[in-house]
């Protein structure tokens, strides 16, 4: 935590973004979510309830970084059978690849509070390129005296791309599940130095 002289906000390029240093996820006011197509008609919607992210704002806002470890097991679909088959080996085979894991390789662009953000995400030991469009929504300090910003973020990927190829075919024509895979997170970060 912040003294109460030290600046926790500042202005940049007309934004208000938090002061330089390290900031984790709230655990308590995050959700690392997940959107699939079923059947090619619908969507089921789950979540990681697991996740550890470390964010460094730099003193130049895009020099900053993140580095996120989700728990494989923590997967949740609202549906026991559903999620048993998820951390199996048909899917994340949590067993031997217990964690999911982001590293930012850096900020490409901003346009007013939206940035684009580019890094590696890594499911059952393949790594791939990817870029979130994040969303900064803002800075405060909370009525416990932490100083934290809120943000929100998406993405899709290609779940073959990770070696998730389990599916079945459809009489009727299509899938039984769709290949891409909407990411979206929200949180709040904290800051601790």
């Amino acid at each position: 935590m912040t003294s109460s002289t030290e600046a926790v906000t500042r202005d940049w390029d007309g934004l208000t973004i938090p002061a330089a240093g390290t900031y984790l996820l709230d655990a308590a006011h995050k959700r690392v979510g997940f959107v699939a197509r079923h059947m090619m008609v619908s969507k089921v919607r789950g979540e990681f309830g697991e996740a550890t992210a470390t964010v460094t704002v730099a003193e130049d806002p895009m020099q900053s970084s993140v580095t996120a470890t989700i728990q494989a097991a923590s997967i949740h679909t609202a549906m026991a059978d559903r999620d048993a088959h998820l951390r199996s080996g048909d899917f994340l085979d949590v067993e031997k690849f217990p964690t999911l894991e982001f590293r930012s390789t850096g900020v490409k662009s901003r346009k007013g509070s939206q940035f684009i953000l580019s890094g590696e995400l890594t499911i059952k030991d393949v790594t791939r390129p990817v870029d979130l469009e994040v969303e900064f929504e803002g800075v405060g300090r909370s009525p416990f005296g932490q100083d934290i910003f809120g943000f929100s973020a998406s993405t899709e990927i290609d779940r073959e791309e990770f070696g998730l190829t389990w599916n079945v075919a459809l009489e009727t024509g299509g899938v039984l599940v769709g290949k891409k895979i909407k990411i979206e997170i929200e949180g709040e970060a904290i800051r601790q130095a």
